[in-house]
């Protein structure tokens, strides 16, 4: 039986075991810290713009589980939020138990706290990975998913230091490029300044702390919008964020909070005093990062060179996905690519030839389109999203966006690829 290796256990390794293993193989996901699903723990939005579309893509290619899960895990559907349309928030409480239980139900070998620290290569292929208490464990195939944020010098060197977010890294160590460490030169994303890296786009506010209105309005809308103190107001803060779909002024102009089961703060960091002199957050308090005051994680420092099958060029038998995979952004665009990742790891374990997903699907086109990008000096300063961010207006351009689900599925069944992911190749 083919055995393959996932190195991290967000989104995109979820998903990408969950396909390896009903491909045919024998699937081992590492993970460094206590649970799965990464920042998908502070995350919550989905089915957003062009991300309704690319969800319901992968449930027709196949990749159906976790979408299930969030979508039976969202507190509220079919809300609007400045910029964004028929958006899912889905309750990060509960979201990463329901996916840790699937995967051990599918027969996935799932070891967390289990941290890579090195790659023992033959050649141009490598036989296993290396873990921090010494042990190896081998693979045929490997698919690297190990994000772009940490260790903390990354945090220290571009951004405002540790901010203490959902990844830990002074509890579970640093994050190591298993691409890097076989050999591969990884790839920077750059701000708009050619500085590396971008905090991400947003924080977790403990609900309990905010007044009893705002909670209110939470829990029935899903959305409260509060006016920022015009001498608060800083613009240039939006070129920060990794999340450029929400680089509008009215997330610059405004609070924006949303119900995730915390109260989601759409902002990379809001000092703290400024915050509690707005109406209803007198007693605000961070959940995530817990200097949410000051700073964020930083992230996109560690892309790995691939193709469109998701094999990461110069090593034989790694291949990658969701932010280690391209300037991705997004719970979609990882659970995406990691499947991909885990269907091509069968094939190319077997040799036959990889899947490659076709432009007219929504998926392919960002993966091409992303990998195409990166190799020019202003697509290193972009980010790639089915949501927003330049790459949502290319989706309605080229006709991919819909929202019609029997159109997505008639699509997919005529380019052939109708529930390709759950097709067993050994």
């Amino acid at each position: 039986m083919t055995k393959v290796v996932v190195i991290g256990g967000g989104w995109a390794g979820c998903a990408a075991s969950l396909t390896a293993k009903k491909a045919g193989a024998e699937v081992t996901l590492i993970e460094k810290t206590d649970m799965l699903v990464g920042l998908g723990n502070v995350g919550g939005i989905m089915r957003n713009n062009g991300r309704f579309t690319a969800a319901e893509e992968n449930i027709h290619l196949g990749a159906d589980e976790l979408f299930k899960i969030t979508d039976e895990s969202s507190r509220h559907k079919n809300i609007e939020f400045p910029g964004h349309k028929h958006a899912s928030l889905y309750d990060v409480t509960k979201v990463e138990p329901e996916v840790r239980k699937l995967l051990i139900q599918k027969g996935i070998n799932v070891m967390l706290e289990t941290r890579a620290v090195d790659v023992m290569m033959e050649d141009r292929k490598i036989k296993g990975i290396v873990l921090a208490d010494e042990r190896i464990i081998e693979g045929d195939v490997f698919i690297e998913t190990t994000g772009s944020t940490g260790p903390m010098g990354n945090c220290l060197k571009y951004g405002n230091g540790c901010a203490m977010c959902i990844l830990r890294c002074p509890s579970f160590g640093p994050r190591i490029s298993i691409s890097m460490r076989a050999g591969v030169e990884d790839i920077l994303g750059q701000r708009g300044d050619e500085s590396y890296g971008a905090f991400s786009g947003s924080c977790k506010l403990n609900k309990d702390s905010l007044s009893k209105e705002i909670r209110e309005k939470l829990d029935k809308e899903g959305v409260v919008i509060l006016p920022i103190p015009p001498e608060d107001i800083r613009p240039e803060k939006l070129n920060l964020k990794v999340c450029q779909q929400y680089s509008l002024k009215e997330f610059a102009e405004n609070i924006v909070l949303l119900d995730t089961g915390h109260a989601k703060l759409m902002t990379p960091f809001y000092p703290l005093e400024k915050l509690r002199k707005i109406k209803g957050l007198e007693y605000a308090r961070y959940e995530d990062p817990y200097s949410g005051g000051k700073g964020n994680s930083v992230r996109y420092l560690s892309i790995a060179p691939r193709n469109n099958a998701l094999k990461v060029n110069g090593i034989d038998n790694l291949l990658c996905a969701g932010e280690k995979s391209g300037l991705f952004v997004g719970h979609t665009e990882a659970i995406s690519t990691g499947s991909l990742a885990g269907h091509n790891s069968i094939r190319l374990n077997l040799g036959m030839t990889l899947l490659e997903l076709p432009r007219s699907l929504a998926i392919g086109d960002i993966i091409a389109y992303a990998n195409e990008e990166i190799k020019t000096k202003d697509g290193l300063k972009k980010r790639y999203t089915f949501a927003g961010s330049g790459f949502f207006d290319r989706m309605k351009l080229m006709g991919t966006y819909t929202t019609d689900t029997e159109e997505v599925k008639r699509k997919i069944q005529r380019i052939d690829l109708l529930n390709i992911y759950n097709e067993r190749l050994v």
